[in-house]
């Protein structure tokens, strides 16, 4: 008998995971995958780690945080700078004077601002009502449509006009000249990978990989005293109110016999016409000098059963059902409900740490 069967070898399970057998606790570990780590799995490939689901670049102002990330693995000073191609012409990532500097030919934060300020006027956008207005009415024409519109057309899978426009609450801009994308104090990439980190956090625990709960459910069940549940919420309750909608993604891995290919570890395609949002070179998160180079050709997809489900639409209606499945999930006594897909919400790594912190907090101080 097991204190925790954990449903979900990812980064909320394993952090649940390795705090409850700290405490005593006997956990047993699922997963349908083939492999521990969800979403932040890292395989190596050539030498080199590969990130398997998307680029995963650890960020965080929390220094609590960071200490804890970093008892399981030596972090490198990886930045975060994304480029981005727009029909063969290069700007910086997030908008800031190198972007203005490129777009413009302007020098200074001031003659940056009057041509942002210019351009929203020109716009005359008062009420946005979609997420093409509200991009123009904070940035102007000129950066919507080289670096928003055609990015955020693909990534959503519909024209950005029948977009709702609380998708781009805010856009970041800077008038300096620094390319970092997440401005965080601390952030960096594991050294040897994140599958390394998830590895020790499950040290001490029984993991079975291909093992799908739903397909042993009534046998799982009884395994354990409590159940901590990391899939869709929906699928937990049988989608008796409806399915939760989501965008997916696929990637198309490509060994290549150069030892540099795109000389940056994120490459953004902003413009409609290129079927793919990014390519990603893996080396260059940890500064690789391999003779060779792995890329990642991104693309999104509509989400049907059965996909990998990886962006929440977090639209009206989706909001609405998933509080109709969370009551329900307030309701259980012996399952915990943490993540990502059980919480329907978009987490970066560093949030996923501290939700799973904060549950093991409640669960053993009762």
């Amino acid at each position: 008998m097991y204190d925790y069967l954990i449903v979900g070898a990812g980064l909320f399970g394993a952090v649940f995971a390795y705090e409850s057998t700290k405490r005593g606790k006997k956990c047993l570990v699922i997963d349908k995958r083939s492999h521990i780590g969800g979403n932040v799995y890292t395989e190596n490939v050539e030498g080199i780690n590969v990130h398997k689901y998307g680029a995963h670049i650890f960020h965080t102002n929390d220094k609590k945080i960071w200490d804890y990330v970093n008892q399981f693995a030596e972090f490198n000073r990886f930045t975060n700078a994304p480029i981005a191609n727009y029909k063969g012409e290069i700007y910086n990532l997030p908008f800031n004077m190198n972007t203005f500097n490129k777009l413009w030919g302007v020098i200074t934060p001031q003659e940056a601002k009057q041509k942002i300020e210019e351009q929203k006027r020109v716009a005359g956008i008062t009420v946005p009502k979609n997420l093409e207005e509200q991009a123009i009415s904070l940035v102007g024409i000129d950066l919507y449509e080289k670096l928003i519109k055609g990015y955020t057309e693909k990534q959503w899978g519909r024209p950005a006009t029948e977009l709702p426009k609380f998708i781009i609450k805010r856009l970041p801009v800077r008038f300096t000249y620094d390319n970092n994308y997440f401005n965080d104090k601390y952030q960096g990439i594991p050294i040897g990978g994140y599958t390394a980190i998830i590895e020790k956090m499950l040290e001490k625990c029984e993991i079975r990989l291909n093992t799908d709960f739903f397909q042993n459910r009534g046998e799982l069940e009884k395994v354990a005293k409590k159940i901590v549940f990391t899939g869709m919420i929906d699928e937990f309750y049988n989608y008796k109110f409806g399915v939760l909608e989501y965008r997916s993604l696929i990637f198309e891995n490509e060994i290549l016999d150069v030892d540099n290919y795109q000389g940056n570890a994120v490459v953004n395609y902003t413009d409609r016409e290129t079927p793919y949002t990014r390519i990603i070179e893996h080396k260059h998160f940890e500064f690789g000098t391999q003779e060779k180079t792995v890329i990642t050709k991104e693309y999104p997809k509509e989400w049907k059963k059965g996909d990998d489900p990886y962006y929440p639409i977090n639209n009206e209606r989706n909001n609405e059902l998933y509080r109709k499945y969370k009551e329900l999930a307030d309701r259980e006594e012996n399952v915990i409900f943490g993540g990502r897909l059980a919480t329907y919400k978009y987490y970066d790594m560093h949030q996923v740490i501290a939700a799973a912190l904060k549950t093991v907090e409640e669960e053993f101080e009762k």
